[in-house]
């Protein structure tokens, strides 16, 4: 049964604390891993947990309606959550093959103007929600075989769309027989054509960019080398020069990376098992927010775009930060 505002009632306020050392007194409290964290957050922000009982929830998004879109890979739909009116179910069914169950859409972003684009993660493809309700295909395939199963998006402020394309909506994940590319992709789809940039990591997943533009980062989703990579943006929209800006082997608890999003002074947010894990932009870990679960996405919203919003895997959270995200503001199409 679809859970809805209902759920809001009772909603749990957990207390973190913040100070010149690490803190660690359990599920909900921010870890400290050096002093500057107190600039990202105050001893004081409370962690609050708004939804539970749902599926695993991914690819949240604000609009400037006051709403936070995401998604529901289990149940298959996208849900809509307003501090005044709750949870509501925003879009059905998208991304629905039959007999894969976790495989519903995951990464969301909305265009320059409005329209929902979806990560469809079990229907191996990237959609865009029209304003008549339609679905537009954006890309399925690449040079004749169909993608894997496109996880994250992130748009650059010219429109350019980029996207992960790691195995993890095929049951069989590489070793499954319907996967037809031999690499994990990092994509570009500018009004040129669907672009190919990197086949290098194993598990591309999370993707953002820096506050100028200047840097693409994404995180590879592997056990064995959880690190996030930072690539160049030509003006062309390809990229250059990779490095590795932040291996998350180095902090406890944190083997593998899922969501990721950038503040305005280039702070990066990835969730991981541990929590979400702060690291400014030299690459210095600067804390952790744990949850009360795994978490797998964030993203800003609210007026001044400084509550971060937390996907898990149940539940939606959020907690006031001191620095506004990235995140631009467009309206939904319904």
């Amino acid at each position: 049964m679809i859970l809805r505002s209902a759920l809001l009632s009772a909603f749990v306020i957990l207390q973190a604390s913040c100070g010149q050392e690490n803190h660690s007194a359990g599920r909900g409290s921010i870890i400290q891993a050096d002093p500057a964290l107190t600039r990202v957050i105050s001893a004081d922000a409370k962690l609050e947990k708004l939804v539970g009982g749902l599926g695993i929830l991914e690819g949240p998004v604000w609009s400037d309606t006051g709403d936070l879109l995401f998604s529901d890979m289990v149940s298959h739909l996208i849900y809509k959550w307003n501090p005044q009116t709750g949870l509501s179910v925003f879009s059905a069914k998208i991304g629905y093959p039959k007999g894969e169950r976790s495989s519903g859409p995951n990464g969301l972003a909305l265009d320059k103007k409005g329209r929902l684009t979806i990560c469809e993660h079990g229907n191996r493809r990237v959609t865009r929600l029209e304003k008549d309700g339609s679905l537009t295909v954006l890309a399925e395939s690449y040079e004749g075989k169909r993608l894997n199963s496109p996880n994250d998006l992130a748009y650059r402020s010219d429109g350019f769309l980029y996207f992960t394309d790691p195995p993890f909506g095929l049951r069989g994940k590489d070793a499954d027989p319907r996967k037809e590319l031999s690499y994990n992709g990092v994509f570009l789809l500018s009004e040129r054509k669907l672009e190919l940039l990197s086949d290098e990591l194993s598990g591309p997943n999370g993707l953002a960019f820096s506050p100028d533009e200047k840097y693409l980062y994404v995180g590879n989703d592997n056990h064995k080398k959880p690190v996030i990579v930072r690539y160049e943006v030509n003006p062309d929209g390809t990229l250059s020069s990779r490095d590795v800006f932040f291996n998350a082997a180095s902090v406890t608890k944190a083997d593998w990376l899922d969501g990721l999003k950038v503040d305005v002074e280039g702070n990066v947010y990835v969730a991981a098992p541990n929590g979400v894990v702060i690291i400014d932009a030299n690459g210095k870990h600067l804390g952790t927010i744990e949850v009360l679960e795994e978490p797998t996405n964030v993203a800003w919203g609210n007026d001044d775009r400084k509550t971060l919003y937390i996907t898990g895997m149940k539940g939606l959270y959020r907690i006031r930060l001191n620095i506004s995200g990235t995140q631009a503001f467009f309206s939904p199409t319904k």
